[in-house]
């Protein structure tokens, strides 16, 4: 009996105001790619435009502990008060059809995913400076004061993991730091189909 051929697993890390989610939506747009992102389960109700099955599976919190104790997630995070979990059947279902699958997580949940599917491949975007990460944070002018300075916080714990990941891409520059992670993603997706 055959080896069954699987999609590459990607997992993409980095501070918030790093650009993960602008990086990402544009490498989904690219069609020769063949990627998916998956989608989370999550505690916090939705935002206005935010659809269930599209953009999250939003769940009670007693579901998701369900969940959680049924061993659904590949990782789960508490975060600012609500919980979200990387679904292990959604990210197995793509990968079984030959899906190339995406995971925006926190270096955390990385690092839980690499003990479980170590042949993921992990990427993590910073930029050159706490100034520029700043500032993008602030341009969002979404957040109060004190969420940014968190953010900051939590972002110097991040940097100081980012030796962990198989590659670091410097977002100063939108277009660069997708051609990059693009071509990263070619070269898996091209080693994947020599070995299938």
């Amino acid at each position: 009996m055959g080896v069954i051929a699987v999609g590459p697993l990607f997992i993409i890390s980095g501070p918030s105001g790093s650009g993960k989610s602008t990086i990402v939506a544009r490498l989904l747009a690219m069609q020769d790619l063949r990627l998916r992102q998956s989608i989370s389960a999550t505690t916090r109700p939705p935002r206005e435009a935010e659809r269930h099955g599209q953009h999250y599976f939003f769940v009670s919190e007693d579901e998701f502990r369900s969940m959680i104790e049924r061993n659904e997630f590949l990782e789960w995070a508490e975060v600012h008060g609500q919980r979200y979990g990387t679904i292990r059947r959604v990210v197995d279902e793509w990968r079984s059809q030959g899906w190339g699958v995406v995971l925006v997580i926190d270096v955390q949940g990385a690092q839980r995913v690499r003990q479980i599917c170590p042949d993921a491949v992990t990427i993590f975007v910073r930029t050159s400076s706490p100034t520029i990460l700043e500032q993008r944070l602030r341009n969002r002018g979404s957040e109060s004061e004190s969420a940014i300075q968190r953010r900051l916080v939590n972002a110097q714990g991040e940097l100081a993991r980012a030796s962990e990941f198989d590659y670091q891409v410097l977002n100063d520059d939108l277009d660069r730091a997708v051609a990059e992670i693009r071509s990263i993603i070619l070269a898996q997706i091209t080693e994947d189909a020599k070995h299938a």
